[in-house]
């Protein structure tokens, strides 16, 4: 069987690692639906005209294949250039010590808690010191170059806010980085605190030895980063690239042998690139621990941009700023999604003549 992508290559290699009992079900899951992408195995569509048929293989929308992941990318890009309003971004970033990786790790049920956590620590500081609320959008990213987990939020969080009054809006609100440093680093420890206090908190440490570091830690400085967009499109495409895809893009794998596979990534402090080489099944195990249970969502919306206050207050914000609201744009056909970003037509035949849908063919069950 011909496959599309060097990760179906790595998973079709280590078929027999993974696809077990042993395995949690959503990586069975998602890591079999992107071995099936585009293969018989999920049925196909064909199209014809009098020169020439093409049968196009159904696609698996796996978070684990990276071609599969663009198109939702795109859709979720439009849709949110469309709800928010054109005004000044900031970009905040929380991390925390990389000792504090592990229980994250380990603990997935705390991991989900820290997108919360972000939003909450800044609507409480913009709340007191300007009495007005803020849109957030909260993304919870788990992993880095080589793979690691490395937990760590990127938001996206209105330049100004709605005063309290719900009739003016604040142009210019100012993060302090010290404070909000210090609110995240207290929230955090807060959480593991009592997470061990209630005998949640799965870690190999004594309670002893773990309170230990947690005063050590809080006495540290964390690195938050504040980054000012003059528009939501910037941060909305960097967003997007994590949204639906695997934690690597398929170009940084240079090579994948019998038993090892070797990939880069860019090292920050070097300034240059770095080449990984392990195992596959390591590969394997890097990969699978960035895999979310069914039905988490990686971006997370709170303050004027939570589900249900966006219904009450957009309008009202659109009216304030004297913008119009635009529309949810509707999903653009594949065939049209191909020629908009590849500038390739798929439904031209070698003559330059259009075909048509002629049948559908059903999916053959895998030998």
């Amino acid at each position: 069987m011909k496959y599309h992508h060097p990760l179906q290559q790595i998973l079709s290699r280590t078929s027999q690692y993974w696809d077990r009992d042993a395995t949690r079900p959503a990586v069975r899951k998602v890591f079999g639906k992107a071995l099936q992408c585009r293969t018989p195995e999920l049925g196909a569509e064909v199209y014809s005209s009098k020169n020439q048929e093409l049968v196009l293989y159904h696609t698996c929308k796996s978070r684990a294949c990276p071609s599969c992941g663009y198109r939702g990318d795109v859709q979720w890009l439009r849709e949110r250039w469309a709800a928010l309003p054109d005004a000044l971004y900031k970009g905040i970033t929380f991390t925390m010590p990389d000792l504090f990786w592990p229980f994250f790790r380990d603990n997935p049920h705390l991991a989900r808690a820290l997108s919360t956590l972000a939003a909450e620590v800044i609507q409480a500081r913009v709340s007191v010191k300007y009495g007005v609320r803020v849109g957030v959008i909260a993304i919870l990213h788990t992993f880095n170059g080589k793979l690691e987990f490395n937990s760590h939020v990127h938001t996206m969080v209105t330049g100004g806010g709605l005063h309290e009054s719900s009739v003016i809006w604040v142009s210019r609100v100012f993060y302090d980085r010290d404070l909000l440093m210090k609110s995240w680093r207290k929230a955090v420890i807060a959480l593991l605190r009592a997470a061990l206090r209630a005998g949640q908190l799965r870690t190999e440490l004594t309670a002893d030895q773990m309170e230990e570091m947690l005063t050590q830690q809080e006495k540290r400085w964390w690195s938050i980063k504040i980054q000012t967009f003059g528009d939501k499109w910037h941060f909305l495409q960097y967003a997007g690239r994590y949204l639906r895809r695997p934690p690597i893009a398929q170009r940084r794998i240079t090579w994948i042998g019998e038993r090892t596979v070797r990939f880069w990534y860019k090292n920050k402090k070097l300034r240059r690139r770095v080449y990984v080489q392990c195992s596959l099944e390591e590969f394997i195990d890097r990969w699978t621990q960035h895999i979310p249970e069914g039905y988490q969502h990686a971006v997370r919306s709170f303050g004027l941009f939570a589900p249900r206050a966006l219904r009450q207050t957009s309008a009202t914000i659109f009216a304030i700023l004297r913008q119009e609201r635009r529309p949810r744009p509707k999903p653009r056909p594949w065939a049209d999604s191909l020629k908009r970003d590849f500038g390739h037509d798929p439904l031209l035949d070698h003559t330059g003549k259009r075909m048509k849908w002629a049948r559908r063919l059903a999916p053959k069950a895998s030998r």
